[in-house]
């Protein structure tokens, strides 16, 4: 009897932990372990003038917008007293973005291996003592924009990776600088939002039906693309290659990017072989075969011959017009 008279008792409601404030920024100063040019550093990155989640500031302050395994991020990177590198992030990718700031700015990468065969290519990296291969840890963000610049100008990759994401990606978390233009930083889609753009859209984007169906291919296996940001580079060159329309030259320019590969060197590209030929051996009408012989001697670090060979400026006059836009959105 004494049980059905029990007292009640309330039920207390599990309080759920606070969401971390995504408005306040992390901040990190690192040390490089010599000297950093972020200019050099961060440039593949660029995406265009205009891209929206990259921005290069007049003061020497660059910001990075891109969406993390934990979430979209925003990151700030400028220079600091004594050497230093100044960072802040923003957003649920900000302290996957400062962990992973030195793996960034080429912590991992070891530019004493290269040793130069050539008097361009030792002056070079004598003039650019700065110069580091990043490493992003993330390949979606890179084979995207790679697969938008397969068989087109630059131009007209830049404005379809700019439109889509304007239209499809999430504004940058943090501050907005009123040097980001009117439409501010963007963080790329997620693979799902990927995955269901409408065909128009690619159509206005001026992306032709090859290229959107290798991105929609990607995409599906977004996971098992990104497990190749730590392979070694003849797996993760593999990996990437399993997706038709995904070849030797966007897995590389990929792979650089993500990888730091400093021996992803890219084979298939209308200008290189020219410009690699043109500087080593005075032949400007080198093909890839000439300019895998040329680059032999530097067998492992072939991308960052080629880096400094673009960097030494020792590139063979335009002798043609340069290619017009095909412009399909219009059609």
């Amino acid at each position: 009897m004494a049980g059905r008279f029990a007292p009640r008792t309330t039920a207390v409601p599990r309080q759920r932990p606070a969401a971390p404030d995504t408005s306040v920024a992390l901040t990190r100063l690192w040390t490089p372990p010599g000297p950093l040019d972020l200019r050099l550093v961060l440039g593949p990155l660029r995406r265009g003038p205009a891209d929206p989640a990259y921005r290069a500031l007049p003061d020497g302050t660059f910001w990075r917008a891109t969406r993390t395994p934990a979430g979209p991020g925003t990151l700030r990177i400028s220079g600091a007293p004594g050497g230093r590198i100044a960072a802040a992030a923003w957003g649920p990718g900000a302290r996957w973005m400062l962990d992973r700031l030195p793996a960034l700015l080429g912590a991992d990468d070891d530019p004493d291996a290269f040793r130069p065969r050539h008097r361009l290519l030792a002056t070079t990296r004598h003039l650019r003592p700065g110069l580091r291969l990043l490493r992003t840890g993330l390949v979606m963000e890179s084979l995207i924009p790679s697969i938008l610049e397969q068989k087109v100008t630059t131009d007209e990759a830049y404005r379809a990776w700019r439109l889509l994401l304007r239209t499809h990606g999430t504004p940058a978390p943090g501050p907005v600088d009123p040097l980001f233009g009117r439409y501010g930083l963007h963080v790329m889609p997620d693979a799902r939002t990927w995955s269901l753009i409408p065909s128009w859209e690619w159509h206005r984007a001026g992306v032709d039906a090859k290229r959107s169906a290798t991105i929609l291919r990607a995409v599906r296996v977004a996971r098992r693309m990104e497990e190749a940001a730590a392979m070694e580079l003849p797996e993760a060159m593999a990996r990437l290659q399993v997706i038709p329309g995904i070849g030797p030259w966007t897995a590389a320019e990929t792979l650089q990017r993500s990888n730091g590969a400093a021996d992803a060197v890219t084979v298939g590209d209308l200008h290189l072989p020219g410009i690699v030929g043109h500087a080593l051996a005075g032949n400007r009408n080198a093909d890839d075969e000439e300019m895998l012989e040329l680059l032999a001697p530097y067998a492992g670090q072939r991308h960052r011959a080629t880096r400094l060979i673009m960097l030494s400026g020792h590139t063979p006059p335009r002798r043609a017009p340069r290619f017009s836009p095909r412009d399909i959105a219009s059609l």
